[in-house]
């Protein structure tokens, strides 16, 4: 990357044509730990891994209820994500102040993705160095974002953002034709499993005193369910009913793509969803 004086400021562009505090901020997203959300006709789910900063402190929240029908993961700078997630709050308590009704989850993404993209506009700000995965429920159904800091947002049917996230998005592209109809608890196992693929294989063999891949965090909202985060010890039954059904994801290099054809393949594929525009996204 040519730095040299091109990357003082935000809206300066180099000669290749590429803003280098932005992708900085990208780059600050893949450096955070994995987040994977997905969703089914009537559930969203979030799940993500708490990681510590070191073994004196305690586990940062890595999901932020915004509303009862919709809450946010994150990956990157924490800091920032509260920033947002006292913005979102506000949006959603005006909202429902001026209408008595929930904010669409389309439109409070739209304006969200109107706000990041002012500071990678003006010369006095920097953009936002955390990327976001937004689970909500409103009258379209179940909805998956994600919002990188370019401001650019994504509606998904399912998505893994951080570091190592690569081989979670495997995971869901190999069983993507599976979400439309599963149950809820058969979801979030998925997102469970998706999540292990991110993790080091000594990081999911039990360690002494504690479970393997204890420091989730599960969150859920759907049709007749508010945003609700789950407890550990239903976070423990939920791990526990993952490894019955079977390993986790393999790494990315060793699993085929879900976007390539398969002539042996009689699964049929998921009912279009005309409010996705992208389902998955190579890095």
């Amino acid at each position: 990357m040519f730095r040299n004086q091109y990357d003082s400021d935000v809206t300066v562009w180099s000669p290749q044509g590429r803003l280098h505090q932005v992708e900085y901020a990208m780059e600050a997203v893949k450096l955070g730990s994995a987040t994977v959300g997905l969703k089914n006709k009537d559930y969203a789910v979030l799940v993500a891994l708490k990681r510590a900063s070191s073994e004196l402190s305690s586990h940062q929240k890595k999901i932020i209820p915004i509303d009862d029908h919709i809450g946010i993961s994150i990956s990157g700078i924490t800091a920032d994500a509260r920033v947002l997630s006292r913005w979102l709050r506000s949006e959603c308590l005006s909202y429902k102040y001026l209408y008595d009704n929930n904010f669409p989850v389309s439109r409070l993404i739209t304006n969200l993705g109107n706000k990041m993209q002012v500071t990678t506009q003006r010369y006095d700000r920097r953009p936002y160095g955390v990327g976001l995965l937004v689970a909500g429920y409103d009258d379209q159904g179940p909805h998956i974002y994600q919002v990188v800091p370019s401001a650019n947002f994504f509606n998904c049917k399912a998505m893994s953002i951080g570091s190592r996230s690569q081989s979670s998005r495997t995971y869901l592209e190999r069983h993507l034709n599976e979400f439309h109809n599963c149950t809820k608890d058969e979801l979030i196992c998925h997102g469970i499993q998706a999540i292990r693929g991110s993790l080091p294989a000594e990081d999911l063999e039990p360690k002494e005193g504690q479970p393997s891949l204890l420091n989730i965090c599960v969150a859920i909202v759907g049709k007749n369910t508010p945003l609700t985060i789950l407890s550990d010890e239903e976070n423990i039954f939920y791990v526990n009913m993952a490894k019955s059904k079977g390993p986790g994801a393999a790494p990315a290099a060793e699993e085929p793509s879900a976007s390539g054809s398969d002539p042996d393949d009689d699964t049929p594929p998921p009912p279009n969803d005309p409010q996705v525009a992208v389902a998955t996204m190579e890095h």
